[in-house]
Formats: structure tokens, sequence, C-alpha cells
């Protein structure tokens, strides 16, 4: 019996894998496996431009608006959850759509086992945020973990401590938690990444931004401000309008700032994929390119 195939469609925010995906599931007869940490949340529809309710009568998609923000939840959960799924499936060939890197390396190549940190690591490492500030730890993360420095969000305070805090503990960087040896999965990968022109699709992300705005965005986030302080909000567009709403802002300057920070997240996102030389890049609208390469790599792996 031939093993699965997964096909793996990713790319920067605002390409158009939401589209293309849904083409090529319908053309499969498959359900999509959803692969945006968070879209995941159902408290978060606009703000991370999650598939309509159009889209989700189309084609079935698990792993949307299945978790609450209140709820804890990452990416080795994430990993668990997918190869249960993927185990029921019936179908030779499975869909996994989405650009946030952790969780579509988690499927394909495992996480390993980050240990549990110290309380004194990380109360020293706290008491340096609170003392000297966020630039200050970057500089420290640029020092002892130049590769993961060059993709972590730095702006995301938690995510900087955290590399540190391994750091600092185990010695070692956080980067090699993560590239020690690959996994073994019980299927075929075939990773397909979308990519535009840059202007094209800097165009993208200002439209959609607009269109967030015109959809409801102002009220989501002020429907969420009580809870500002969860982690699964401190995701560009929140954090933005959250400080508008503070007052630190004019709402214009908002919005400038969220279109500024999805572009340098899209840039983040083509730094980490274009490592992977796995992956075979097209434009999104080369769908039958796509599926001519699917059918490919299929024949190859018989």
């Amino acid at each position: 019996m031939s093993k699965q195939t997964l096909i793996v469609i990713t790319g920067p925010t605002a390409v158009g894998k939401t589209a293309l995906t849904i083409q090529l599931a319908q053309h499969y007869g498959v359900p999509i496996i959803n692969a945006d940490s968070r879209q995941i949340y159902r408290e978060l529809p606009i703000g991370t431009a999650a598939p309509s309710e159009e889209q989700l009568r189309q084609v079935r998609h698990y792993f949307v608006a299945s978790k609450s923000i209140d709820d804890y939840y990452n990416a080795s959960m994430y990993e668990q959850e997918v190869l249960e799924c993927l185990k029921v499936q019936p179908s030779n060939i499975n869909i996994l759509s989405g650009g946030s890197m952790m969780y579509i390396d988690a499927v394909c190549n495992g996480i390993d086992d980050i240990p549990t940190i110290r309380e004194d690591i990380r109360e020293k490492i706290k008491r340096r945020y609170q003392e000297e500030g966020l630039e200050a730890l970057c500089e420290d993360l640029k020092r002892l973990d130049p590769e993961h420095y060059e993709v972590v969000d730095k702006h995301n305070y938690r995510r900087v401590i955290h590399a540190l805090e391994i750091c600092y503990q185990t010695g070692r960087t956080y980067t090699s938690f993560r590239t020690q040896k690959k996994k073994e999965r019980p299927f075929n990968i075939v990773k397909i990444g979308l990519n535009r022109d840059r202007e094209e699709l800097y165009q993208r992300i200002n439209q959609r931004v607009d269109e967030m705005m015109e959809n409801g965005l102002l009220d989501e986030v002020r429907g969420l401000y009580d809870k500002r302080s969860v982690n699964a909000l401190n995701t560009v567009g929140y954090k933005e309008l959250f400080d508008y709403l503070d007052g630190r802002w004019p709402l214009e300057e908002a919005v400038e700032r969220i279109k500024g920070n999805t572009r340098r997240y899209a840039r983040k996102q083509l730094t980490w994929f274009k490592r992977d030389e796995n992956v075979k890049w097209f434009h999104p609208d080369q769908q039958q390119e796509i599926m001519n390469y699917i059918a490919q790599y299929e024949a190859n792996h018989q």
C-alpha cells in the first residue's frame, strides 16, 4: 500500500494561499488542515483573515476557530493533533496550508523536547527586561543565538525572552533545539511555496488591512480589550489597535503601523521558508503547474 502524501501550501501572509488551497482541496476532494496559528482561535476571525463562512462551506477545514484565546496551545500540541487527524483521513492525499513557520515545521519535522525553565532563570531575565528593556535582550540574543535572532519577532518580548531562557539554562542556542534529527513521518511531504512580486504582495497586504478595518476589526479588538494580555493577542493588528485605544497614537497611524508590521512579518516568513530546499515555489495563479508538479511527485514516490 502506498504512503499518504501531505501537500503543504505555504508562503507569506496575503499571498493568496486560501483561494488556491480551496481550489486544490475541491480538485482532490479532501479537507484542509489549517496551519495558521492565530486562525485557530475563534475570537479572531477578522484580524487573522480566517476563511469566510462561504469558504468553510465549500471545503471542510480543520483547526479553524477550534480553540479559545483562553486555551493554552502550542506547536507541540498542534503537531500531535494534526498527526492524529491525518491517521483517520481516508484519502491518499491530504492538504495542510498556512504561514505559521513553527506549526508547519512541527508537522513536517517534529519538535524537540525543550526543557522546563528554572524559576531563577525566568526571574533573572524578567528583571533584565524590566530594567534594561527589550532592545538589550535582543542584543543578548543576537550574541548568543544569531541564527534565531534573524527570524524571531523582535517586537514580541515573550518570544525573545523564551529563546534567551533556553540559551541561559542549557548553554545551547534555541536554534539547536529546533534543528535536531528530523522525525520520521508515515507519509510523504511535498512542499509548495507561493510568492508574488514584492510590490504586488505589499499592495495586497495594504488592501487586506483596509478591508479588515471596513469589516469591523476595530470593534473586534475593542471587544477583546480586557484580555489584551493573553498571548494569542500579542499579534499584528491587535497590538497596534490596543495602543490606539490607549491613546498612544491616532487611528490612521495605527492602521499604517499594522500595514508596516505585516509587511515586515511577510519578509520574515519568506526568509524562513526559503531556507528549506524542499519548497518548490510558484505564483498563486499557476494552479495547473502546481497540480502537474504534485502529480509528478506522486508518480516518483509510488
